[in-house]
């Protein structure tokens, strides 16, 4: 038994209708894009805002996280910074080569986040 709705379809404005939309969804996907970029940057403004950057240059004197570099467990009472270091290359991003103060190169790459600054007064 036919109901209303199935009676008074017409397929050819139906199909008409679905190739308008399968047009407008290349748009509302753009438009999806666009907003959730806006919406991206908006939270990045953000967070960004509250970071306090920090950068070195070649020749600075820096302390490294111990508990980033800690090889065994010291204790809660074992020094939390060790050091001091030379910064001999900035690899860009926050990302540095340290010099121990015997003049060997440390293995690795350390990020800002695990440095920090130095202040040697020479007499």
């Amino acid at each position: 038994m036919p109901t209303l709705r199935t009676a008074e379809v017409d397929l050819g404005k139906n199909n008409e209708a679905l190739e308008i939309n399968l047009d407008l969804l290349e748009e509302k996907r753009e438009q999806a894009a666009i907003r959730e970029a806006k919406s991206k940057a908006k939270m990045e403004k953000y967070y960004n805002s509250k970071i306090r950057s920090t950068s070195f240059k070649l020749g600075d004197f820096v302390y490294r996280n111990n508990d980033a570099s800690r090889v065994e467990y010291i204790g809660k009472l074992g020094p939390k910074w060790e050091g001091p270091y030379k910064v001999t290359k900035a690899l860009g991003k926050g990302a540095y080569k340290l010099r121990d103060s015997d003049g060997r190169q440390l293995p690795q790459t350390w990020n800002v986040s695990n440095l920090k600054r130095c202040y040697i007064h020479k007499m």
